[in-house]
This record gives structure tokens, C-alpha cells and sequence, in this order.
């Protein structure tokens, strides 16, 4: 069974290909995502897959029945994209100023549009139901898999697979680890309000640039001194804003941030600390603040069964040379909701480009992938759905 989807999805290779590069040339922001998810449905209709539209948003989720009884598995690829100016000198570049994949968002569509074709010319043979989620706003809080989970994307799934093409690894890896694998990841602002005045006369003042400026010091002191070493957490402040004439001392400053955690404890904690933080600095230079900090998607933790399953399916696949443990990584994923409804694992699949673009990480203005690294994707996730039941 799994040389016959292997052969499929080898002949729909340069499918694959181009259709990831439509994508990429027509890209669309987080829930705005029209004309992908009517693109994604046509898809589906002409090939007569049963397919559901506006599904928490703009969420697409399309299923192919087996011709026996068995378990019911999903797998999930998100479709939105990030607001890049696109600065690839490749044919396939966004056409939309200040829009572009830069994440590879369109090869895990592409990869899933592809394995559900093949998954479906093989249903007569196969065991269980196969359910494709296509998820719109993965890039932006509040995400788009908790409103998909909660219009019912989810019903009746026994387990599910995902993973992220991974352009900073080498193309033929497997990514995988038991647990938390990618981190929580909260968003806070901070609004300093002090008393403006004339450069030339500070003590007639309470300078908020001052303030947020210790306060960007103290910030930092929460996970070097306050958190317990052996856990992880990364607090960061991202922006920082004040902006006056030369010769006035500002009374308001703006900062915007990220925290990154894996525990819970350690989440709220965070949270709590930052507060007291800001307290305390805010109290000893006299001035007063406002704090509003927004929990993003929960940290991604693996089950071990499943994820023990898909280290053996990956071995299946002859283009996988490595299969390796990696470390928890800071970035955020709200694949993390699925995971808190039912069994699965994420992993990532290696896509580095060769030559220098190979050099372009994720959210860059170069990004790209190593195209081949979809089919692997594709036969390991197909390896994962069908042995799931069982057989081969």
C-alpha cells in the first residue's frame, strides 16, 4: 500500500510544485484569506472529496472515507501568510506589495492538497476516514485552529498529525520530540504616562522615556534572577516608542513585547513578575502605567505514543536520511489546541535550499524552501495515516 501512495504522490511531484508556487505568488494575511480557502475547496470539488468551507473563518476541512472500518486521522496544513515584502529574485514572487509566504505556509498546503488526492484514488483499499484540515490565521493570535476546533473540525478524530516544513535544517531531516516541542507564546504592552516638558528643565518632569528605559533593564532580571534556571522562558522587549522633538522630554512611552514558556506555572508567573516589575519602577520615578497582557497559543506537547509511531513511519521513507531529536523551540504554533483535544504529534520536516538561500531563516524577505522536502513531507505523513490502522 505505501509504494503505491509513494508512487502517487511522486507522479503529482510537479503538482505539488506548482501549485505551492501559485500560492506563493498569490498570498493572502491571516484571516483575510479568501481566495486561498476558495482555491483549496475547488481543489477538493473537482475531485469530487467531500469538502466543507467557512469553518471557524475562513477554514477549510475536506474528508476522504476508506472503503473499511478504522480509526479516523487528521492532518493539518495552515494557509495563511505573513506581512513581508517579498525580496526573492525567483519567477514565482509575490505579486501582492508587502505580502509573501515567508514561512512556507503554501508548501504545507500544497503537500496536503496532493496527499489527499492520492489518499482518495486509494480509498477502496484503505481502512478509517481521513480528515484534511486546512487552517486559515495560524501567524496571528487568537489563531485559526481553536475557532476551527470549535465548529467542529475535530468530531470523531481519533488522532492527528502535522508538521512545518523546516528550512533551517537540511532537506531529508525528520524533527521530532516527546512533550513540548514549541513554546507558549504571550504577547504584553506597556504604557508609561509621565509629565511632559522642556529638555532644558528635567526636574519639572517625570521622564517616560527614563522609566521605560529602566524598566526595559528590570524586565530582563525576571528570567535571569526570578525563574528557575532549569526552566525555559524568554521575555523580550521587541518595540519601543517615544517619540518628540529633540528638545522635549516625552511623558508618554509605549514598549511591546513577547513571552516565550513551556510551563504553566512559569507562564502566570511571567505575567505576575512583569506587573510587579512595572510597579516598582513606575513608583520610585513617580509616574503611572497601563498593562495589558494577551495569552497567545499554549505551548505544542506531544503525546509519546503517537510521536513514537511517527519515528517509526519516518523510517519507512527512503529520502529521510535523519531522524533526530531536536530541541524545544521558542516559536509559537497553535497547533497546540488540536493536541489538547486528541492524541498526535508535530514534527518538523528539513527544507533548506541549497546555494544561499539557504541562508534566509523563517519571516525573512528571502525565505524560501527546498521544494523537495513537500513530497517528504507528504509520504510521511501519508506513512502515519495509513499505518495508523495497522497495515500497510
Amino acid at each position: 500500500m505505501l509504494d503505491k501512495l509513494f508512487s502517487k504522490l511522486e507522479d503529482s511531484y510537479e503538482d505539488m510544485v506548482a501549485i505551492r508556487r501559485y500560492l506563493h505568488q498569490h498570498p493572502e494575511l491571516s484571516f483575510k484569506e479568501d481566495e486561498t480557502a476558495k482555491y483549496i475547496q475547488a481543489f477538493y470539488k473537482k475531485l469530487n472529496i467531500e469538502v466543507k468551507g467557512n469553518v471557524g473563518g475562513n477554514g477549510v476541512v475536506a474528508r476522504v472515507y476508506g472503503s473499511k472500518p478504522g480509526k479516523t486521522v487528521a492532518l493539518r496544513a495552515d494557509f495563511d501568510a505573513l506581512p513581508i515584502q517579498d525580496e526573492k529574485d525567483v519567477p514565482y514572487k509575490s505579486l501582492v506589495p508587502g505580502v509573501m509566504h515567508a514561512c512556507g505556509h503554501d508548501g504545507h498546503t500544497a503537500t496536503l492538497l496532493l496527499l489527499a488526492k492520492a489518499l482518495n484514488e486509494l480509498k477502496d483499499e484503505l481502512e478509517g476516514t481521513y480528515v484534511f484540515i486546512h487552517q486559515h490565521a495560524e501567524e496571528y493570535a487568537p489563531g485559526g485552529a481553536k475557532p476551527m476546533i470549535e465548529d467542529g473540525c475535530l468530531d470523531g478524530v481519533d488522532v492527528i498529525f502535522g508538521t512545518h516544513l523546516w528550512a533551517g535544517e537540511p532537506t531529508g531531516t525528520i524533527q521530532y520530540r516527546t512533550g513540548p516541542i514549541m513554546a507558549a507564546a504571550d504577547r504584553f504592552e506597556i504604557e508609561i504616562q509621565g509629565q511632559g516638558g522642556h529638555g532644558a528643565q528635567p526636574h519639572k518632569t517625570k521622564d517616560a522615556i527614563v522609566t521605560a528605559s529602566q524598566l526595559v533593564v528590570n524586565i530582563q532580571q525576571i528570567v535571569s534572577r526570578r525563574v528557575n534556571p532549569v526552566e525555559s522562558a524568554v521575555v523580550t522587549v521587541a518595540s519601543f516608542m517615544a517619540e518628540n522633538a529633540f528638545n522635549v522630554i516625552a511623558d508618554k512611552a509605549k514598549l511591546v513585547g513577547t513571552v516565550r514558556t513551556f510551563n504553566e506555572e512559569v507562564r502566570t508567573f511571567i505575567e505576575e513578575e512583569i506587573e510587579r516589575v512595572i510597579h516598582g519602577t513606575c513608583y520610585a520615578t513617580n509616574c503611572s502605567y497601563s498593562y495589558d497582557f494577551v495569552r497567545g497559543y499554549p505551548a505544542v506537547v506531544n503525546h509519546p505514543k503517537e510521536t513514537e509511531f511517527l519515528i517509526a513511519c519516518a523510517e519507512d521513507v527512503a529520502e529521510v536520511k535523519t531522524i533526530e531529536e531536536t530541541e524545544p523551540q521558542m516559536g509559537g504554533e497553535d497547533f497546540a489546541y488540536y493536541l489538547e483535544k486528541v492524541p498526535g504529534t508535530f514534527f518538523f520536516t528539513g527544507a533548506k535550499p541549497l546555494g544561499d538561500a539557504g541562508g534566509y531563516p523563517h519571516h525573512h524577505p528571502k525565505f524560501d524552501i527546498d521544494e523537495n522536502a513537500m513530497l517528504i513531507a507528504a509520504k510521511t505523513l501519508g506513512t502515519a495515516a495509513i499505518k495508523i490502522h495497522g497495515n500497510e
